[in-house]
């Protein structure tokens, strides 16, 4: 159970073993497709051996309240593996190890800022439906079927466990669920790049609305001499609710903002750099736009 706290959003103690439901409709999605296709390729194997790993371990998290100098190196560790094992970016050219070290670094916080990120009812479970459907799409369009599959089925898996997670919440998904997730988000969006489905800027524009309010959250804290890894309510989000936005206020916000950045990065993916340059600038301004308004709001709110 999920008891309330001073930084919760929610008032009563909830199950959090959404997680569980979402992993088990990804393994069965992946067996399903074994069974399809016959045999599929090496990296998903490894993936969801990693998957079946990390899983098992934030349900132990989930149990017993592991100190985060535990959970970050195991969570390195299995983003390093991943990373390892292939060993390459973009089109296939050999990768350096200062490369290697940063996608390994930017998997880890993909990790952890998914589930920074799940704090509000319907929040964590959309991102996952947008994000990967845009994954799914983009994989197809792109040849790449086995890849797309996958990304439909963390798709269809995070849907269902939405239909119990909007408010109100009836489950919440833990950090069985959530890591995975954002593990997931960062390991399919280095597939694709790799194997040029889309290109590097895809994956950070379809799940920037939590990488952006994870990282400016994370960088403004450090700036103010905050312990940046400690729990806190802080996120962009958790003020529009605090200031009193309700849950599901804030989840359809989110949602129109989640589905604009997956079209726009659909549309991109097949326009020339000018015109993916002049949009990401856009995108840059708009969120800037969007966190001024969000601090704006917060402040009246405190007066």
């Amino acid at each position: 159970m999920d008891q309330p706290n001073h930084r919760s959003l929610h008032a009563v103690p909830t199950p959090r073993i959404g997680g569980l439901g979402v992993l088990a409709g990804i393994l069965g999605g992946a067996m399903a497709l074994l069974t399809l296709r016959g045999e599929l390729p090496s990296p998903l194997w490894t993936l969801l051996l990693l998957l079946i790993l990390l899983g098992g371990f934030c349900f132990v998290d989930d149990r017993r309240g592991l100190s985060a100098a535990l959970r970050l190196p195991v969570h390195l560790v299995i983003a390093a593996v991943w990373v390892a094992c292939s060993g390459k970016v973009g089109a296939g050219d050999t990768a350096s190890w200062p490369m290697l070290l940063g996608l390994a670094l930017a998997l880890g916080w993909m990790m952890n800022l998914y589930n920074f990120m799940d704090g509000s009812n319907g929040l964590a479970g959309g991102m996952a439906v947008f994000g990967f459907g845009a994954y799914g799409v983009a994989a197809w369009l792109a040849g790449q079927p086995e890849l797309a599959a996958l990304a439909f089925v963390v798709a269809a898996a995070a849907l269902a466990f939405l239909i119990f997670n909007l408010d109100p919440a009836r489950v919440f998904l833990g950090d069985v669920g959530s890591i995975p997730l954002g593990f997931l988000a960062g390991a399919l969006g280095l597939w694709g790049w790799q194997t040029t489905a889309w290109p590097a800027w895809f994956p950070l524009l379809v799940f920037s609305p939590f990488i952006v309010d994870a990282t400016v959250t994370l960088l403004r804290r450090g700036l103010r001499g905050e312990k940046v890894w400690q729990a806190h309510h802080d996120h962009a989000y958790q003020r529009l609710v605090r200031s009193g936005w309700s849950h599901r206020r804030l989840a359809w916000a989110a949602y129109l903002l989640m589905a604009a950045c997956a079209l726009s990065a659909l549309v991109l993916r097949f326009s020339d750099k000018h015109w993916v340059m002049a949009s990401l600038a856009l995108w840059g301004l708009l969120y800037a736009v969007i966190l001024l308004v969000v601090e704006y709001r917060w402040r009246q709110a405190q007066k």
